[in-house]
């Protein structure tokens, strides 16, 4: 889990070194290229390493399709914001998922939420409205206001993404449901491109390569890394785990491309990832659920 959460942090450092035209008017290719070499890798994981062709795939059923079909928004919103907004201002949106997930819970499955884990929704609250409000002068606004609210969409479709597995209990493999969510993905980007008049592609050899790299190895093999971990370690493990890619994700885009976090996001960020960590940590030291209870 340590090896997925840091090869997911690598996102915005090598997004910055793509051709500055690309970023800034290729963003549906950007993002079709990152979802169809995940699900490229993740079919070849199938075909030749566990020698099962595209069965699984076939076999997800309802509960699988709904999965792929949030990866796919988790995989499209995540790197749309990150063509508009900051590396920062984008983790620091993503790091709410656990509390949006213990709250869509609540709502669904009626699972109560400890004493703790409304605390810590009210301290992120804060830390993420100081974010907002003292960032740049003042509100967001434009393209990090816009790439900040897609965003937000990441961890909603997370959030649903869960409940829903739980709710109808199913054993679904996550590795087909991954190559789902990629070939959707590079799908509706497609789509989006042929809308927009985008195409033809514009990217060069140089950025297919390093879209390469991003869908290999910070989207494909970090999520079936966390589908080996998933077995071993509890979800408040995950979560707290999870959490490295938030604190990585800026300090790789401040090292490798210059991206110098705001003084707000450093500050709100803090507010919101003690919260969490706090959250995490308390959960931990509770005694764990029995085998099949809600969380």
């Amino acid at each position: 889990m340590l090896c997925a959460a840091t090869l997911w942090s690598i996102a915005g450092v090598v997004t910055r070194h793509l051709s500055p035209e690309l970023q800034s008017e290729g963003r549906f290719e950007i993002t079709f290229w990152r979802s169809f070499f995940a699900a490229l890798f993740i079919a070849g994981v199938l075909v030749l390493v566990q020698r099962q062709g595209l069965r699984p795939v076939l076999a997800v059923g309802k509960a699988g399709l709904v999965s792929g079909a949030m990866w796919a928004v988790m995989y499209s919103g995540f790197m749309l914001a990150l063509t508009l907004t900051t590396t920062a201002n984008t983790l620091l949106v993503l790091s709410v998922g656990p509390l949006l997930t213990a709250l869509l819970a609540r709502l669904v499955l009626r699972t109560p939420i400890p004493g703790r884990t409304w605390l810590a929704i009210g301290a992120a609250t804060v830390g993420l409205a100081w974010m907002f409000a003292q960032g740049d002068g003042g509100l967001p606004t434009g393209s990090h206001l816009l790439g900040m609210a897609i965003a937000l969409t990441v961890p909603l479709a997370c959030a649903i993404n869960l409940v829903t597995l739980q709710k109808v209990r199913a054993q679904v493999d996550l590795v087909p449901a991954v190559f789902i969510g990629g070939a959707l993905s590079a799908a509706l980007m497609l789509v989006l491109m042929l809308a927009t008049g985008a195409l033809p592609f514009k990217a060069a050899t140089a950025d297919i390569l390093l879209l390469a790299v991003l869908g290999f190895f910070q989207l494909g093999l970090p999520c079936m890394l966390m589908v080996r971990a998933a077995r071993h370690l509890t979800a408040p493990e995950i979560a707290l785990l999870a959490l490295i890619e938030v604190l990585l994700g800026p300090l790789w885009a401040w090292l490798g491309a210059g991206e110098v976090p705001a003084t707000a996001t450093l500050t709100g960020g803090a507010i919101v990832l003690g919260a969490l960590v706090a959250n995490e940590v308390s959960g931990l030291r509770s005694p764990r659920a029995a085998p099949g209870a809600g969380r």
